[in-house]
């Protein structure tokens, strides 16, 4: 005699085996005619061929791919561009350094990047002395104030700097917030209502919400951009939270920021409302945004931005390219090591060709499965000669790099898949020396408060660590 209920359940796990069997199938054949790097195309497929249902799951929050959307039309671009294109031509004949010529015409070929000179750089590398001059210079904002961050924290310092948005909108100055949705997703929703009842205007960049939640949760604003009056801007990797400022309990938040005063901030202001028409569609090109602007300094500086939806990747170019010109060093600091085969190879070259390539790393990590995977690419690094240093007084968060007295650069932006993959990221670069030595200063410093580490003592770890590290690194491109 039949039993009708085990012949019901055997039947359905069939159907739901063949139909799942028919899923992963049909999704590994969507990456494979996707075309995307080998290497990311192997990850997901051993990550939906060994993670039953888990990894289905996964690829449709994080996987799918949106790279041939546009985020703006060419004719609106081109009036975006036209007011910083007009003062970039109208400038005084500028001695561009030939020894950075290349990089800087790779930055204008895919980034509509213009250089700008006579600026005034001033670097922080510490919460309180950035949030003191970011609130002094909101204070003196008589037109417009921009800001867009990754995270807008409400807690003290994020409550600090809403309050002086209302007191400079109640003014009559125009304030525009962008923040990212995923970024802020734990801050309630009151803390911008308050900002939007008081006139601010406040949107979210790429908002997700169930049921649509989708692979926009893979795609994230992780710029951090002031701009204020179109005269000052501010960009690097601080966002608006008191955990920048206070740290850790086991140690110091570590991280650089930039306060850029000059025509430079053409670009930061670029970047914002490209971003702006981006989450409001309106499209803001007024001269007023664009003010014409005396020299403050002697810095010659590009801003650089990267997103996910071109067809080019900017930033991650524009290094592997500064890092191959070096000369005699290339010092970088990067809270997370997750290289491109690129920048890998750009740094394993360098140093084989006897430039003095240093990599600074935080010896301690907010994330522990990125921080394993970082420790995967050393012996990748080491074994070329790359001298490799464990920052231990804090969380080191900066992304800064030098390059032989001339070249230098803060911004957004990691040395790892997501930011040069799926973020949308910002950098300013800098070709002056006295920036320079002051960028090289400040690693030399923060090097006293470092450990080397060695190749041969790094191969002496105990293998458990070492194998979770390479399982861990088999899924660096999706980290």
């Amino acid at each position: 005699m039949i039993n009708w209920d085990i012949f019901t359940s055997q039947i359905a796990e069939i159907i739901f085996d063949l139909i799942y069997f028919g899923a992963v199938v049909g999704t590994i054949i969507v990456l494979i005619l996707d075309n995307r790097n080998p290497v990311k195309t192997m990850a997901w497929i051993l990550i939906l061929m060994f993670l039953p249902v888990v990894g289905l799951v996964f690829y449709f929050f994080f996987g799918r791919s949106t790279r041939r959307e546009r985020i703006i039309g060419k004719k609106s671009y081109n009036r975006l561009l036209r007011k910083p294109m007009a003062e970039y031509f109208a400038q005084d004949k500028c001695d561009f350094p030939t020894e950075h010529a290349r990089l800087m015409q790779l930055f204008r070929e895919t980034n509509q990047a213009f250089p700008f000179d006579g600026n005034k750089v001033e670097v922080y590398t510490n919460g309180y002395t950035k949030l003191q001059s970011l609130l002094c210079q909101l204070s003196r904002a008589k037109r417009h104030i921009h800001l867009e961050y990754y995270i807008f924290e409400d807690d003290a310092v994020g409550r600090l700097v809403r309050d002086m948005l209302i007191d400079k909108v109640r003014e009559g100055v125009e304030v525009r917030v962008i923040y990212d949705d995923v970024g802020c997703w734990h801050v309630p929703h009151r803390f911008f209502e308050e900002m939007r009842d008081e006139g601010i205007e406040v949107r979210s960049f790429l908002k997700v919400r169930f049921p649509l939640f989708t692979s926009k949760v893979n795609y994230r604003n992780h710029r951090k951009i002031a701009v204020i009056d179109g005269q000052v801007g501010f960009v690097g990797g601080m966002n608006l939270a008191e955990r920048y400022l206070r740290g850790f309990s086991w140690g110091v938040w570590r991280d650089t920021h930039l306060m850029i005063k000059g025509k430079a901030v053409h670009g930061l202001q670029t970047a914002f409302l490209l971003d702006w028409y981006f989450v409001d569609r309106t499209l803001i090109t007024a001269s007023n945004y664009f003010p014409r602007t005396e020299p403050y300094g002697n810095s010659l500086a590009q801003i650089v931005t990267s997103d996910p939806v071109g067809p080019w990747k900017e930033i991650m170019q524009g290094l592997a390219m500064a890092i191959s010109e070096a000369k005699k060093y290339f010092y970088m600091q990067t809270p997370y090591f997750l290289p491109t085969e690129s920048i890998l190879a750009a740094m394993q070259t360098a140093a084989l060709a006897g430039v003095d390539v240093r990599l600074m790393l935080p010896l301690r990590a907010d994330t522990l499965i990125t921080h394993l995977g970082s420790c995967s690419y050393l012996v990748d690094v080491l074994s070329a000669g790359v001298k490799v240093f464990f920052y231990k007084k804090g969380f080191l968060h900066s992304k800064l790099m030098v390059s032989d007295d001339t070249l230098s650069t803060v911004g957004s932006t990691n040395l790892d898949f997501r930011s040069f993959e799926h973020n949308f990221e910002v950098n300013a670069f800098m070709y002056d020396m006295e920036t320079a030595l002051n960028m090289k200063e400040i690693f030399i410093q923060d090097q006293r408060d470092c450990s080397q580490v060695f190749l041969k003592n790094w191969m002496k770890r105990p293998l458990r660590k070492r194998a979770v590290e390479s399982v861990v690194r088999l899924l660096s491109p999706l980290l």
